[in-house]
């Protein structure tokens, strides 16, 4: 196993700062998700750590070790890529032992880590076929194997389950998960599917134009997020963002929503001590409000508030009823059992959960 240590790297074309200043770290062992909207970076800071791409400044080491200007086949790294990039004309069997070939790997090992990996992933039954003979999943599979014939210091994946329709990447993300388990080996992992990054991995950072926004565990980025961008990236449906002014009543501090009669108090709110007078944004995520019967909330033990919500959409998934609602003049996203849901245009008061609000400063943008 290894670690892997970027300090303070960024990287340009020209003009162009594509990454600026990134500083992460991954233990032994961890599972790493870097995750962003497209054109953030994170698909050029792992080719910068596969070795694929020079850096412009900063350092890139794996186990204790100064790589910037080591060639990618002396890293002793892994790829997956989104593509498979598996040779049509080679069975999978030489597909796999295709690397182990070149570096003149003795026969034995060879059959010794096919018939390893092929266990372990369950594609025993395949190695005879082509490429063009096997599923998307399959492919993928494969894919990932002749990573692991490598035992490599690092595995990377850049975004592997891209290509795949939504009910097989819920399954490739249970092997996935069930891989890094079983082979303990630190993984970097490239995606721009959150749900993939929270339940993949042990830490995330979390990328937007060329900046690192935040690096931190799944929950906690989450229920803390560092900022406005990583607030509203993270968690699907997105979180609601309500603007309004503190005030300050006998000691207490509330917010008041702008164009409303609604004060919010913040107690039990985690944050700093807004002063009296400040502008913020507040934001609470779509399953923080529920049905404000009064046994539910007791029943919860919520710090909560209600608030009356008017009903303009639903949106029936099966599991949960999303609703498109208005708070004041703001817009909101409510998510409530099918059960508990009123019908559009309908006006019915919700309780927010307090203890799970975020209030963020709106010029800055960063968590108060």
């Amino acid at each position: 196993m290894s670690s892997l240590e970027i300090s303070n790297l960024r990287k340009s074309y020209g003009s162009v700062e594509v990454l600026k200043d990134i500083n992460l770290s991954a233990e032994s062992g961890e599972f790493v998700a870097l995750v962003g909207p497209s054109g953030c970076g994170k698909s050029t800071l792992l080719s910068i750590i596969a070795g694929l791409e020079s850096i412009t400044s900063g350092e890139v080491r794996i186990e204790d070790k100064l790589v910037n200007d080591e060639a990618p086949k002396d890293r002793d790294i892994a790829m997956v890529f989104q593509s498979y990039a598996l040779y049509p004309t080679m069975t999978v069997r030489e597909n796999m032992t295709f690397g182990m070939e070149c570096r003149n790997v003795p026969k034995t090992e060879q059959a010794e880590a096919i018939d390893r990996v092929a266990e372990l992933l369950q594609i025993g039954h395949l190695l005879d076929r082509k490429p063009g003979q096997l599923s998307g999943g399959q492919r993928q599979r494969v894919a990932m194997g002749r990573a692991l014939v490598r035992d490599p210091k690092l595995f990377l994946f850049d975004e592997p389950l891209s290509n795949l329709d939504a009910k097989l990447r819920i399954e490739m993300r249970t092997e996935i998960k069930k891989l890094h388990k079983n082979v303990g080996k630190t993984m970097v992992y490239v995606t721009h599917d959150q749900i993939e990054a929270m339940t993949l991995a042990t830490r995330i950072a979390v990328m937007h134009k060329g900046v690192l926004q935040q690096y931190d565990t799944p929950n906690a980025i989450y229920e803390t997020p560092a900022n406005l961008f990583v607030a509203g990236f993270m968690g699907s449906p997105n979180m609601n963002f309500l603007s309004g002014r503190v005030v300050s009543t006998g000691g207490k501090a509330s917010v008041r929503l702008d164009g409303t009669g609604i004060t919010l108090p913040l107690d039990g709110v985690r944050c700093g001590a807004p002063a009296d007078g400040q502008e913020v944004i507040l934001g609470v995520r779509p399953e923080h409000f529920s049905p404000a019967h009064e046994q539910r909330a007791e029943r919860k033990g919520k710090v909560s508030v209600k608030v009356p919500v008017a009903i303009d959409m639903e949106e029936p998934t099966g599991a949960e009823t999303i609703l498109m609602t208005r708070i004041g003049g703001h817009e909101a996203i409510i998510v409530c059992e099918p059960d508990e849901a009123p019908r559009p245009g309908e006006t019915m008061e919700f309780a927010i959960d307090m203890a799970k609000v975020s209030l963020f400063d709106p010029k800055s943008e960063a968590r108060l």
